[in-house]
């Protein structure tokens, strides 16, 4: 019962700060990517395909993290409001930031001092990126875990995986 509530105020207020979160990530990666287009001036190719590969995971996140929000938040029952569904889709989002952290990391070397490195234009839009990649992983681990604990009690009770997220 306690793992009800949770999930029933805990799971939107997250997720919508994973949704609002993607949006400002796909604010700056969509911004940078058309700088590198039109100006030429990324400082390598991996950083550019790296801020593109982030462009794709907030679209991706937006797109199906959206639908699965707006099916939570009407209380339609069926697969994709599974637990099993749920679980299977913050998955593949968690290895795609996963990825895409640790890709622009990489390519920044852990972190910018824009003050001190030239090296690379749009500095602090790079940090910002960074940054919001591994708030969004982050986010992503903590909806996993619940949703995962989720699984356990309901396929205890005899459930199993293919019931619903949150008992109405």
């Amino acid at each position: 019962m306690v793992m009800n509530t949770i999930i029933r105020f805990g799971y939107p207020i997250i997720f919508g700060i994973l949704l609002a979160s993607s949006i400002i990530e796909l604010s700056i990666s969509a911004w940078l990517t058309s700088k590198f287009n039109t100006m030429h001036n990324n400082s390598s190719t991996s950083e550019k395909i790296s801020v593109r590969y982030i462009l794709f995971c907030s679209v991706w996140t937006i797109v199906f993290g959206g639908a699965y929000f707006i099916t939570f938040l009407l209380a339609i029952s069926g697969i994709i409001t599974s637990i099993a569904s749920h679980t299977l889709f913050l998955f593949v989002t968690w290895i795609l930031w996963l990825a895409a952290a640790a890709a622009i990391t990489s390519n920044l070397g852990g972190s910018l001092n824009c003050k001190v490195n030239t090296a690379f234009f749009y500095c602090e839009h790079l940090n910002a990126l960074m940054g919001f990649a591994w708030l969004i992983f982050i986010l992503l681990t903590i909806i996993l875990i619940l949703v995962l604990i989720r699984g356990i009690i309901s396929a205890k009770r005899g459930d199993g995986y293919r019931g619903a997220l949150l008992d109405v």
